[in-house]
């Protein structure tokens, strides 16, 4: 059966040049297959190769994400924190796995039905529908497309919480429209077939900004009277582990990476090979900077924030700002694919009217990352309630029922290998991680993350301005108003309420005071 589905998987790989997704390639060749130009463009422009693949998991995997992950450490403890990212790292390298399992199968047994996907992205859905029925589809549907959406809201707000840093003279919310703008070009990008030096740049600039982070912060050495009190609230604690969970959750896009491929049985092993080179970059930068800042990482859940600005670090902005747009393209990518389907013109031959169809897409993703700005919290927010069912519980499920028949393991394109102990052992790895998400990332984790969002919502409120801006100036011979009795811990105590109190660190907007002596680093302009 293996055989059946190498020979007809590897068509597209005997005659790359009319590999299409959609008919994107038909759209953009000219017939002059061997100019200059066209040599170009398949050195830059079209991928299909499992090179390509890793370039694109890899990039995919950790962004913006990278910059929370010491705030996470803060929250977790160094030890919990580098347990909890081999974990995960391990966990989401299984379910990739599962996905592209369940994708060949998928698309072999449509193949032997003469089905030809060459003009058309098959989306994880599909595989769903095709294998489970349609309430396995809607099911699917609805949680990738809302992981998908939150998960390019989050790049948003992630580009204007960066660029913050290097240019205040604008507040946060007016960068996030402005980069929304920027952002809403990537409906010119066909598919991720075309994402070969995007994907490329992307892992270079994530590479840079993770050893900057690490370089940075050990030259930097430890702050006068550093603390490392992590873990030290529960909610804190699952908070901190959901976030690392959306880390390695982003093999939301795995089948439409796989479908780019010229051979994606190749893929199996590609997404653990991705993951193992994020984990050289995650965990050296998120120990560094939390061995160097400690516990002022709860108050500040961008690690930009604490490092002084140098021309390293407005290099690693820029470079950070970039990676977001290519992260915004992979995010949306399978939602433009979702409604171009759905108003019928994905298979329309013009790039411009596909554009023009697929802006609406951007826009509540605009709104959204407006109305909630919270760069970190967010993350947690959806690791707990959309990650944890798209990526790790759906695909664990899918596979048990896809696979529970004898005659359907029989028949199987793809049987686990001898390593995990075959039928039984993946059975019980699954079982195993459908219940260790189901409780601890979705019960502790869900709790714990909107816990800490709803105090992000009463602390600052929604449409917040300018999240963990600093105050403006005070005016020659201003002096700052008194304290309430009690100190600074009484200015969040309101927001907590009685239910809540003790269950969170003072609200992560910075003290008055300690902008007056530590955040002039904040210059203005480029």
């Amino acid at each position: 059966m293996g055989t059946v589905a190498d020979v007809s998987l590897a068509d597209e790989k005997a005659a790359p040049e009319t590999v299409g997704v959609g008919r994107y390639e038909e759209m953009e060749q000219d017939g002059e297959s061997n100019t200059v130009k066209s040599r170009l463009s398949g050195l830059l422009w079209h991928g299909g190769s499992a090179y390509d693949a890793w370039f694109s998991c890899a990039s995919n995997q950790v962004a913006q994400v990278l910059l929370t992950l010491p705030y996470s450490f803060s929250q977790l403890g160094m030890v919990s924190g580098i347990l909890f990212q081999l974990f995960y790292g391990l966990m989401g390298s299984w379910t990739a796995y599962l996905i592209s399992i369940l994708y060949v199968e998928y698309r072999t047994r449509k193949e032997r039905e003469k089905a030809d996907f060459r003009n058309h992205v098959i989306q994880w859905f599909e595989v769903l529908d095709g294998l489970l029925g349609r309430h396995w589809r809607n099911v699917g549907l609805a949680f990738n497309c809302t992981f998908l959406l939150f998960g390019s809201v989050i790049q948003l707000i992630a580009c204007a919480s960066n660029i913050y840093y290097i240019n205040d003279r604008l507040d946060k919310r007016t960068w996030t429209y402005i980069f929304g703008a920027c952002c809403a070009t990537t409906v010119f990008i066909p598919s991720f077939h075309n994402y070969r030096i995007w994907s490329f740049l992307g892992l270079v600039m994530t590479t840079y900004t993770a050893w900057y982070l690490a370089i940075a912060s050990i030259i930097h050495g430890q702050v006068d009277g550093v603390k490392h009190s992590g873990p030290t609230k529960m909610v804190l604690y699952f908070t901190g582990a959901t976030n690392i969970l959306y880390t390695f959750g982003g093999h939301a896009v795995t089948v439409e990476i796989m479908h780019a491929m010229w051979r994606p049985q190749k893929f199996k092993a590609i997404y653990l090979m991705a993951t193992l080179y994020v984990l050289t970059l995650t965990l050296p930068s998120a120990a560094s900077v939390y061995w160097a800042f400690g516990d002022q990482l709860l108050t500040h859940s961008n690690a930009l924030a604490l490092l002084p600005r140098t021309a390293f670090r407005d290099a690693a902005v820029v470079l950070m700002l970039v990676h977001q747009f290519i992260t915004f393209g992979f995010a949306c990518t399978p939602l433009y694919f979702v409604w171009e389907k759905l108003i019928g013109l994905h298979d329309c031959r013009s790039l411009c009217k596909r554009a023009a169809a697929r802006l609406p897409v951007v826009v509540p993703i605009w709104f959204l990352a407006i109305v909630f700005p919270f760069f970190g919290p967010i993350n947690s927010a959806v690791g707990s309630l959309l990650v944890s069912f798209t990526v790790y519980i759906i695909p664990a499920l899918a596979h048990m029922i896809t696979f529970r028949s004898a005659t359907a393991r029989e028949h199987a394109v793809e049987p686990p290998p001898r390593l995990v102990g075959r039928w039984t052992g993946t059975y019980i790895i699954n079982a195993f991680v459908v219940a260790w998400v189901l409780v601890v990332g979705f019960g502790f984790g869900g709790w714990a993350s909107m816990t800490n969002f709803v105090h992000q919502i009463n602390t600052f409120g929604l449409f917040t301005k300018c999240y963990q801006c600093p105050p403006p100036p005070l005016p020659p011979g201003a002096s700052l108003p008194p304290f309430p009795a009690g100190g600074l811990n009484n200015i969040t105590a309101p927001f907590n309420g009685a239910a809540g109190a003790g269950l969170l660190p003072p609200a992560p907007a910075p003290a008055p005071a300690h902008f007056v002596h530590h955040h002039r680093h904040h210059g203005h302009g480029f």
